[in-house]
């Protein structure tokens, strides 16, 4: 038990805590990275390869000063062997940036040191993803560099010519192909910006001004914390995009609101962990994944957060439903008046600060860059920030802001670098195109069986995966297999991120609803099942993508998008009705029946039969009121404790 106990508080503890002399060096370096990064990205004239290799082997030098390699690992001070890993580190880095202008002069053809250079940064990177990802990340990016090596040697038509090492290490460790390419280009700049913007953001307290705004908008409603947790979460996941992280900030004040309420420690949780998991597919960040999303299918970012917009509000549409209709099963009110922040109060008092995010959004909507739009959101969160005192950031909230978005940026630096592993693998060997063939083989060329099957493998790769390395492997994966029966490239890169990030409220993994769970002190399983079921309307939309790409703003006419969007919001209504089984009074078998499949119908991408599912709809709707209307039934939450 003992050892149990130590693992786990050793897993919980994500980083050291250092202090004195150590810890003023690290925060010092933390400054100066995010400082050369804020150079590298407004007027210093670097290459990409090369100002991509400073990105990575900064942070990377610096997890490996934070994160312990073991449970064994001392936790107030790196050891010997984490002092060795940084400075080799920063040798790679060095020898690199001054190393590649002879490397490219020579055609990349490489020298001895070179080769030594490129093994010792794969291992170095791996270790780093090992301590700071996990393995099963660490694993599957490994497996698709031996891939490269061992082809020939592969059965059926897995196999390939395969390449030498000396062609792996150039292309892997030395070119914009590889480790260099195109994720670490958009983490080194995109990514960063937006996550310094965050820790800028969150020194100002925009955080509790979205808690109080989230509380004042809906406390009062039926069930109001638990809607309280959705637009919190909602709001913060356009800063963060992460959605442990917004579990832990959200949740912490949510789970205990809502289970004071009369919601059942586990159902809180589970609303908390569907609720954060949205904040990742909610624009302008996604999880950072729509950065990398614009990069590696070459569609303007902006185009990416207009498509991702209608289904974001559709996903928080449908739980938002979910939580009302529960809360009208077990008879749960609203907060009090006098426990709630007046919404005049706050608007009026920090509704400044949500001055910042319409900016970056009416930059990226002009056509400004990423880079440029985070700039934009750094300098106008300091000068909204200045408008009060109490929000005001001095010179040394300043460089501590700088020093946290370092720190947060190290996982997703390490990440993108090693899923560059993925990407030079598939495009030296086309293992992703081979995928996407069998798994239309498979289903026999059928549209839906061949979509059922690319949600099974991007639920089963994105489980324990934050959001860029969820949209990278599932996109790389299992998104090909949609393209090759004609579904559009954004429509099939949504459909594998969006099933890839549900997987972290969805069994064996839920790491999210785990970690909901651990606030809720519920049992995680049940929070797991409860954040499935949740989550089940939602992950309809998914389908709607290949099926009505209108909704993604493909082919769009004005027409066709309104009818569509109604047509599901009326649908997910109905289905978040069936799943909780109550709208007036609670639903008969018969009725859930009926109900589901005037849903389904109106889910359906033809005009016709949408109409029939609208009608059906109209008629058991007006059968419901009045049923509803002749009963005596009365909310109970002791008889209102399962969904079922």
């Amino acid at each position: 038990m003992a050892a149990k106990k130590k693992r786990k508080e050793y897993k919980q503890k994500l980083s050291r805590s250092l202090s004195g002399r150590l810890k003023t060096f690290v925060w010092i370096y933390a400054i100066g990275i995010s400082a050369v990064h804020l150079y590298m990205n407004s007027f210093g004239l670097i290459g990409v390869v090369q100002k991509n290799l400073i990105h990575l082997s900064l942070l990377m030098s610096l997890g490996f000063l934070l994160t312990p390699a073991t449970k064994r690992s001392p936790l107030d001070r790196p050891s010997i062997i984490d002092w060795t890993l940084f400075l080799a580190t920063l040798g790679c880095g060095v020898y690199f940036y001054f190393g590649y202008l002879r490397l490219t002069q020579a055609m990349l053809v490489p020298i001895r040191s070179d080769f030594i250079y490129g093994i010792v940064f794969s291992l170095l990177l791996i270790e780093a993803s090992r301590r700071l990802v996990g393995l099963p990340l660490t694993i599957l990016a490994t497996l698709f560099v031996v891939y490269i090596y061992v082809g020939p040697y592969m059965p059926g038509q897995l196999a390939h010519r395969g390449f030498n090492l000396q062609r792996i290490l150039v292309r892997m460790t030395m070119t914009s192909e590889g480790v260099l390419g195109v994720a670490l280009m958009v983490s080194a700049s995109y990514i960063f910006m937006f996550i310094l913007f965050a820790s800028f953001l969150k020194a100002t307290q925009a955080s509790k001004f979205f808690n109080d705004f989230a509380q004042a908008l809906t406390g009062k409603a039926r069930g109001g914390p638990a809607k309280v947790a959705i637009f919190a979460s909602a709001l913060t996941g356009t800063i963060n995009g992460s959605s442990q992280a917004n579990v832990a900030t959200t949740g912490s004040f949510t789970i205990p609101l809502m289970k004071e309420t009369g919601y059942t420690p586990h159902f809180a949780g589970a609303v908390e962990a569907i609720a954060s998991t949205g904040g990742v597919l909610m624009p302008p960040i996604m999880g950072a994944a729509a950065f990398i999303m614009s990069s590696l299918i070459g569609i303007p970012y902006s185009t990416i957060i207009a498509a991702a917009l209608t289904p974001s509000i559709l996903y928080y549409f449908t739980l938002y439903n979910m939580v009302d209709l529960r809360a009208a099963k077990m008879g749960i009110v609203g907060l009090d008046r006098d426990k709630l922040p007046d919404l005049k109060e706050v608007i009026l008092g920090r509704g400044y600060l949500i001055l910042p995010l319409i900016l970056i959004i009416a930059a990226l909507v002009i056509g400004f860059s990423p880079v440029m739009a985070g700039f934009i959101g750094i300098i106008s969160t300091i000068v909204a920030g200045a408008i009060r005192k109490e929000t005001r950031l001095s010179f040394m909230d300043i460089l501590n802001a700088m020093a946290e978005g370092a720190q947060n940026a190290i996982s997703i630096a390490v990440i993108c670098g090693l899923v560059g592993f993925i990407i030079g693998s598939v495009g030296m060997t086309g293992i992703g195109q081979t995928i996407g063939n069998n798994i239309v083989s498979l289903a026999g060329g059928q549209l839906f069986l061949t979509a059922f099957l690319c949600m099974i493998v991007a639920i089963i790769l994105g489980m324990g995966l934050p959001g860029p390395a969820c949209y990278i492997v599932t996109s790389t994966i299992a998104a090909p297999a949609l393209m090759v029966l004609g579904i559009p490239v954004l429509a099939a890169h949504f459909f594998a991120f969006y099933f890839g990030i549900m997987s972290a409220v969805i069994p064996p993994v839920a790491l999210t609803s785990f970690t909901a769970g651990a606030i809720a002190e519920a049992d995680t399983n049940l929070v797991a099942k409860y954040g499935f079921l949740l989550g089940a309307a939602g992950m309809l939309l998914p389908y709607m993508f290949i099926y009505n790409p209108v909704i993604l703003m493909i082919d769009f006419s004005w027409v066709n998008y309104v009818y569509s969007s109604f047509s599901l919001f009326v649908g997910l209504y109905l289905a978040a009705a069936v799943i909780i089984g109550m709208l007036k009074i609670p639903l008969s078998l018969f009725e859930r029946l009926l109900f589901g499949i005037a849903s389904l119908l109106l889910i359906i991408p033809n005009p016709t039969i949408r109409l029939s599912g609208l009608a059906l709809a109209v008629v058991f709707y007006i059968r419901h009121r009045g049923l509803a209307s002749k009963s005596d039934w009365v909310a109970d939450p002791e008889l209102a404790e399962d969904l079922a």
